[in-house]
């Protein structure tokens, strides 16, 4: 797979990256926070949308390719948020194995 050139320039988008925090509701359950880690800037790259329809509404899901610096702590299960935006992170790659950059394919929900 060739990978292109990153612009520094680029990663422009000034995102916190969140990690959840379970705390035990005293029921047996939990309720998850979601806690700030870093803040990093991206690069935000819209690939699709699709709607989907259940429980009588359609929910609009929007898709994103998130690269950023490298960092060995994000994982897939993360999110990032930015001017009220949440992105899920869905996988997490190094696409050249170079251990520059991070792109991770995201999930945007209730567009």
């Amino acid at each position: 797979m060739k990978v292109e050139f990153i612009n520094p320039g680029q990663l422009r988008h000034e995102v916190a990256l969140e990690s959840p925090a379970l705390t035990p509701d005293g029921l047996g359950g939990y309720t998850e926070n979601w806690v700030e880690t870093a803040t990093v800037f991206a690069r935000i790259e819209p690939m699709g949308t699709t709607s989907r329809f259940g429980a009588g509404q359609t929910r609009e899901v929007a898709s994103h390719r998130i690269t950023i610096r490298h960092r060995s702590d994000v994982a897939s299960g993360m999110r990032f948020s930015a001017n009220g935006r949440i992105f899920a992170i869905l996988t997490v790659s190094d696409p050249d194995e170079t251990g520059r950059y991070l792109v991770c394919r995201t999930r945007e929900d209730g567009l």
